[in-house]
């Protein structure tokens, strides 16, 4: 057993040793791509997705070193009918490259060292073949398989980790891309492995219009392909962990779901944050408690043409598309709105729809981290300001200041809608989505919310247990605020939101398309 070669099974141990959620099922998938065209394998997500533990269960799974039957033998891989075939028969590499950037950050020379210290591991684990002064990492593989016969698996944890954290540094990457190329990229590549996963946050890098390891089948946010639901947990996986919990699993959908790959996989829920959640007992922003802020604040705040339309169309609830064949993933030059939408994409800020092409916020955890990174933004006043007075709002509804929800409302609508569509009803309802953007802070927002007799204009649900009021808010044009109150109840839009909570603002707001003045009334 060594410290990159053949390590065992400890590492996904652990994992089943707390509360594991079974994704064993895609080594089902996997296994199908041994010693084919499609086994170099490269699977990103975001960060708190389940990347180490699902390349710590291959690693485990595949492993000759290790006897590993009867740690999977209860999960569902034990099911598949190449369960018995690939179950540990490969000598096994595994490298965390963060371990690296970690062990030797701000250095030119991390790809030579890590390199060096793999070869010598690996050495160590073949004492009988002679390694030469002149070999790299290649040609000792090279040297073992012409030896034994016996191909390798290797796993890569976090490939981009140097991408990421040395994009000052173009040399360093380009180095490591090559070293790369020369494992994945050669003659000698199908002879020396059965099998390459690589894990990580961004696809692979390309140089022009060329991708760097164009021979790997990426599984990415933008198309996660078969693996789309091992990217995150299922509804079903979900309701079995709130049950366990005593957990409300509409709101644990509307804290933490929202990632959608297709008609097959649409509903994808953040695994840490719910595993978290129960944990704890309690819905809470646990993905901002990462140093997942400090990133977004950080790219949000570039001065890119077309940012700023774009992330007011995403609060607004409208789903804008974005190209993401734009984008090279190189994190050291961020150019257009583009690429800065793709980037946020694959760092999970924003779901991507892969049939029409448009993204959105995917749950309330990340609308929580855009509107707060927008409050405090510098390049984006005006989102910065609306922010702002979206928070004045919110706080005007509920201390049921009448005519400062009027008044606002009015601001609004005069700054927003354009002159063209100013006396329409649907602008309006855009204004009011829209002057509710900070609620995401407390609140699940519903627009149009269904009561089996009409729908409501807009409901805001508590996210804590009732411990605020929920907030049901009705239009109506040309006619009394009353009125509105009214509807509101003759349609019982209430009952839709009594099951979370019994303590319930009613808001009317009315327009009067002659005079243009905003009337409120709450109840």
């Amino acid at each position: 057993m060594g410290i990159y070669i053949n390590r065992g099974s400890v590492g996904f141990q652990d994992y089943t040793n707390g509360e594991y959620v079974d994704k064993t099922g895609m080594i089902a998938f996997v296994n199908s791509t041994i010693n084919t065209p499609e086994k170099l394998m490269c699977v990103t997500r975001p960060r708190r997705f389940g990347k180490s533990a699902a390349a710590q269960m291959l690693n485990a799974y595949y492993d000759c070193s290790s006897d590993s039957r009867q740690l999977f033998e209860r999960f569902e891989v034990a099911k598949a009918p190449t369960f018995e075939q690939h179950l540990n028969k490969y000598p096994t590499i595994f490298i965390d490259v963060t371990g690296f950037t970690t062990k030797f950050k701000g250095r030119a020379d991390i790809v030579e060292m890590m390199q060096k210290i793999v070869i010598e591991d690996i050495a160590d684990s073949y004492p009988d073949i002679k390694v030469r002064e002149t070999d790299d990492l290649m040609d000792v593989l090279l040297r073992i398989v012409m030896a034994t016969g016996e191909k390798f698996v290797m796993i890569i944890d976090e490939w981009d980790a140097i991408c990421r954290e040395a994009e000052d540094m173009p040399q360093l990457m380009d180095n490591y891309v090559n070293l790369l190329r020369r494992l994945f990229k050669s003659n000698d590549t199908p002879r020396v492995f059965a099998l390459v996963y690589m894990t990580g946050i961004l696809p692979i890098k390309r140089y022009g219009t060329q991708s760097a390891l164009n021979d790997f089948r990426e599984y990415s946010m933008t198309n996660p392909r078969q693996l789309a639901p091992y990217f995150g947990f299922t509804p079903e996986e979900v309701k079995v962990l709130c049950e366990r919990h005593g957990m409300d699993y509409e709101m644990m959908k509307g804290w933490y779901d929202g990632y959608s790959f297709g008609p097959d996989t649409p509903s994808v829920f953040n695994p840490n944050s719910v595993m978290a959640a129960c944990h704890a007992g309690m819905f809470d922003n646990y993905w901002g408690k990462t140093s997942a802020f400090e990133t977004l604040q950080k790219y949000i705040d570039l001065n890119l043409t077309g940012v700023q339309d774009t992330l007011e169309q995403i609060l607004r609830g409208e789903h804008p598309k974005v190209s993401v064949l734009r984008f090279n993933f190189d994190l050291s030059f961020i150019g257009t709105d583009v690429e800065l939408f793709t980037l946020f994409i694959h760092l999970g800020y924003l779901t991507y729809n892969l049939e029409d092409q448009t993204v959105a916020i995917p749950n309330k955890e990340i609308g929580m981290e855009i509107v707060e990174a927008l409050r405090g933004s510098k390049t984006h006043e005006k989102l910065a300001a609306m922010v702002k007075t979206s928070d004045r709002l919110m706080k005007a509804t509920l201390a049921k200041d009448e005519a400062t929800v009027a008044a606002i409302v009015e601001q609004l609508h005069d700054s927003e809608a354009g002159p063209d569509f100013y006396n329409n009803e649907q602008a309006l309802r855009s204004v009011l989505k829209l002057g509710y953007i900070s609620a995401i802070d407390d609140y699940v927002s519903i627009q149009e919310l269904p009561s089996g007799k009409g729908y409501a204009d807009l409901a805001l649900i508590p996210r804590y247990g009732g411990k605020r009021p929920a907030v049901v808010v009705e239009l109506k044009w040309n006619r009394k605020a009353d009125t509105a109150i009214e509807q509101i109840k003759q349609r019982n839009y209430p009952e839709a939101v009594s099951r979370f909570t019994d303590n319930i603002l009613l808001v009317g707001i009315s327009y009067n398309e002659r005079t243009k003045k905003h009337r409120c009334r709450i109840e």
